[in-house]
C-alpha cells in the first residue's frame, strides 16, 4: 500500500524542522496547497480572502487601526508567523508581529474600490498575512476599509474571530505584546498536529475506493485560476428552520447547472466546495482548517434533488480526505483529470460571524468585482436573514452574455428547489 501523502509530508516537516535554527511549526493540508499553488503560479494571488466595509468618511483612524491589528496578530501564530517553504516543505516559521495597515491613495486609482484592487493585487508573495488598507474618495460620503488575510491563516471560523477580536482592540486601543505568544505557538501546533492525525486517518483503503468510483470519470476543462473577472449578485428569501439543510445541496445543483452551461463540457465536471472544521478537542487557533471536496457535476442534470443529496451524504462520510488523496484516487480509477476546478462554492452562515465596529460603528459589508479566483466559475453564498448569491467568472474565458444566462439559470434552479 502507497504511504500517504499526509504521512510523506510529516517526514519532510520533521526533518527540516530538526535542522532550522528557528521554531518552525507544521501545516494543515489546505495550508500546503496554498504555499504549492502560490509558488506555481505566483501572478494569481487567488489565495488571498478579503472582507470590505463600508464606514462613514472619517470613522477609521488609521493609527489606532494598525495599533489593534498588530496586537491581535501577536496573539496568532497564523498572523504573525510566516508562511515558508523550506528544503522543498511548507512550513510556518514562528515570528512576531508583521501586519500592514494604511491609507491608500486613491487619485491614481479613480476611487476607492479600484485603489484597494489595486493595492490587494499587488500583494507581494511573502507579504504579511494581515493587511488593513483603508481608501477614501474625496467625493464619497464614504471610506472603504479592505480586510485582507492569506487564505493560509483562515477560514470561516478564523473570520469571526479576528473580526470580534479586532473590533474589541481597536476600542481598547491596545498595544501589541513585546513578543510571540509561547501559549499561543503551543495551541497552533497541537491544532494543526491533531489535524493531520485527522488526514491521515480519512486517507485510507475504503475513501480511496470510494473517491475512485465518485470520480473516476472526471475529465474537466483545464480548470484553474481566473485573473479577470465579473461579477452578479442576487438577493433570495432566506430558508429557516429545518428547511435551511436544503440550502447546501440545491446550490450544488444550482451551480452545477451554472458550470454545464459556460463550460459546455461532455464529460463531469470538478465542482470544489470547502467543508470541515476543526478536529473534537482543538484549541482555538486561526489558520485554515477546512478540506476541499469534489462534487462531480454530471452531463445532464440530477433526476432530483433527493438523489443528488444521497450522493452528497456519502460524499460528507468521507469529507476528511485531503484533496491530494482525492486526485490520487480519481487519476488511479482512470480519469485523466488534472485536480483543477472548474468552480467553486462557498456558503457561509452570517449568524456565526459578528459586525465589524470601529469607534462605535459598525461597517456595512460590500462586495467588490475584480478579485482573483482559483477557479474560472466561483459562486459565494451568505445566508443570514436572506440568501444572498453572488457569480463570478473569468471574464477573458466567458462572454458576460453567457454568464449572465448561466446566473439566471442557477437562481431558477435555486427558486425551484428553495420555493
Amino acid at each position: 500500500m502507497h504511504a500517504s501523502i499526509t504521512a510523506a509530508y510529516l517526514a519532510r516537516y520533521r526533518s527540516a524542522a530538526a535542522d532550522s535554527p528557528v521554531e518552525l511549526l507544521p501545516l494543515t493540508g489546505a495550508q500546503r496547497r496554498f504555499l504549492i499553488t502560490r509558488r506555481l503560479a505566483p501572478l494569481t494571488r487567488s489565495d488571498i480572502v478579503p472582507l470590505f466595509f463600508a464606514f462613514p468618511r472619517g470613522t477609521v483612524d488609521a493609527a489606532r487601526l494598525g495599533r489593534a491589528a498588530a496586537a491581535v496578530a501577536a496573539r496568532h501564530p497564523a498572523l504573525c508567523g510566516g508562511f515558508a517553504t523550506v528544503r522543498g516543505t511548507p512550513v510556518l516559521r514562528a515570528g512576531g508581529p508583521s501586519v500592514e495597515a494604511a491609507r491608500i491613495p486613491v487619485a491614481d486609482h479613480g476611487g476607492a474600490a479600484p485603489a484597494l484592487r489595486a493595492a490587494l493585487l499587488d500583494w507581494p508573495l511573502d507579504g504579511p498575512a494581515l493587511r488593513l488598507l483603508v481608501a477614501q474618495d474625496p467625493d464619497a460620503p464614504e471610506e472603504l476599509l479592505a480586510l485582507a488575510l492569506d487564505h493560509a491563516a483562515c477560514d470561516e471560523q478564523s473570520l469571526g474571530a479576528l473580526i470580534g477580536e479586532l473590533t474589541a482592540a481597536y476600542e481598547r486601543d491596545e498595544p501589541p505584546a513585546p513578543g510571540p505568544d509561547r501559549q499561543a505557538t503551543a495551541d497552533f501546533r497541537e491544532a494543526v498536529e491533531l489535524q493531520l492525525a485527522a488526514e491521515e486517518a480519512a486517507a485510507g483503503p475504503a475513501a480511496q475506493a470510494h473517491w475512485g468510483r465518485r470520480l473516476g470519470t472526471l475529465v474537466g476543462t483545464g480548470g484553474g485560476a481566473a485573473t479577470a473577472t465579473g461579477m452578479l449578485t442576487e438577493r433570495l428569501p432566506g430558508a429557516q428552520g429545518a428547511a435551511r439543510s436544503a440550502v447546501f445541496p440545491a446550490l450544488l445543483d444550482a451551480v452545477g447547472a451554472a458550470a454545464r452551461r459556460l463550460h459546455r463540457a461532455d464529460g463531469p465536471l470538478a465542482l470544489g466546495y470547502p467543508w470541515g472544521g476543526r478536529p473534537p478537542g482543538a484549541p482555538a487557533a486561526l489558520g485554515c482548517f477546512l478540506n476541499t471536496l469534489v462534487h462531480p457535476v454530471p452531463p445532464r442534470p440530477a433526476a432530483d434533488l433527493e438523489e443528488l443529496c444521497d450522493a452528497w451524504w456519502d460524499d460528507l462520510d468521507h469529507a476528511g480526505t485531503p484533496f491530494d488523496e482525492v486526485v490520487r484516487a480519481a487519476r488511479t480509477a482512470g480519469s485523466p483529470w488534472s485536480g483543477a476546478l472548474d468552480a467553486m462554492l462557498t456558503l457561509e452562515d452570517m449568524r456565526r460571524r459578528p459586525p465589524l465596529v470601529l469607534g462605535g460603528v459598525a461597517g456595512r459589508e460590500v462586495h467588490l468585482a475584480g478579485r482573483p479566483l482559483a477557479a474560472p466559475l466561483a459562486v459565494a453564498a451568505e445566508h443570514g436573514q436572506d440568501l444572498l448569491v453572488r457569480l463570478a467568472w473569468d471574464s477573458d474565458r466567458f462572454p458576460a452574455a453567457d454568464a449572465e444566462a448561466a446566473f439566471e439559470g442557477l437562481l431558477a434552479v435555486l427558486r425551484r428547489h428553495l420555493a
